[in-house]
């Protein structure tokens, strides 16, 4: 392709979709420890879900400058003529500050774009602008393409605790939920790239089908792409999903799956989220 596509391992695409679509991806790393891991090659969701559970320190971290600057050449070696690259929201990681220092000496034009998004909120603008890319669209016609549908796609989530955001420093404003966690089972969503409070409500089993609620109402009549993610909680994904298949008239593709560790590190075990994305 002309316009070649680079993202971060935050999009959580399958192996299968990245080979087909020609996505090149940067991973983000977690650390454990002393050992800084990289997400998608020595870390598993798994593994974050049992250190967090044994009460171990995990921290995330950004790719360095370096890491795009070796994909970006590697693209343009390839025969690319530009590049856009898409990441996960910059209120949440250094990723795309990485990626924009990467570009200023990349061989080939490269778009950075923020998605404000994460997990298949990222994936599915990702997909798009591979699509675009593919039918032969220009730099600024696939950058655009993948930036409308990340501003189109939403994200709404529930953790069992907001410990793990709290100590991870990604809690936002959900931070004035705090006092009264434990009372309360929070639903939260990305909102301008921030994770935002959305509703509390008492039990963990009136949040889950709150999410379904909101899920189907956001997702209307529309043509739409879901994605149910979570941690450690893959029976209660897979309930949600069969119930949203049945009751979102437009469903387009759904994807279950477990989000990767770096994603894992900061929400918890018990994560259950799900991604509306129209087409």
């Amino acid at each position: 392709m002309p316009v070649a596509l680079v993202t971060d391992s935050t999009a959580y695409l399958s192996d299968e979709a990245v080979t087909r679509h020609g996505v090149d991806v940067v991973p983000l790393s977690v650390v454990m420890g002393d050992e800084d891991l990289e997400e998608g090659v020595a870390v598993t969701p798994g593994d974050v879900a049992a250190a967090l559970q044994r009460k171990v320190h995990v921290t995330t971290s950004r790719p360095s400058p370096e890491a795009f600057a070796a994909a970006y050449r590697a693209a343009a070696e390839r025969g690319a003529t530009g590049i856009v690259s898409l990441h996960l929201s910059a209120e949440l990681s250094g990723t795309y500050e990485a990626a924009l220092l990467a570009a200023e000496d990349a061989p080939v034009p490269v778009r950075v774009v923020d998605t404000r998004m994460v997990a298949m909120a990222l994936g599915y603008p990702v997909l798009t602008a591979a699509e675009v890319a593919q039918a032969g669209g220009s730099l600024d016609e696939v950058a655009a393409a993948a930036e409308k549908r990340a501003a189109a796609t939403t994200g709404f989530f529930y953790v069992d605790t907001l410990e793990y955001l709290r100590r991870g420093g990604r809690i936002g404003a959900a931070r004035a939920l705090l006092g009264s966690a434990l009372a309360v089972k929070p639903l939260l969503h990305l909102a301008d790239g921030r994770i935002q409070p959305l509703e509390k409500v008492r039990t963990s089993s009136r949040a889950i089908a709150r999410l379904e609620e909101i899920a189907i109402a956001q997702a209307g009549t529309a043509e739409v792409d879901l994605a149910v993610h979570h941690l450690a909680a893959e029976a209660g994904a897979l309930t949600l999903a069969e119930r949203l298949r049945e009751r979102v008239p437009g469903l387009r593709e759904l994807h279950v799956g477990e989000v990767g560790a770096v994603i894992g590190a900061h929400v918890g075990p018990g994560l259950l989220a799900v991604v509306v994305s129209p087409r």
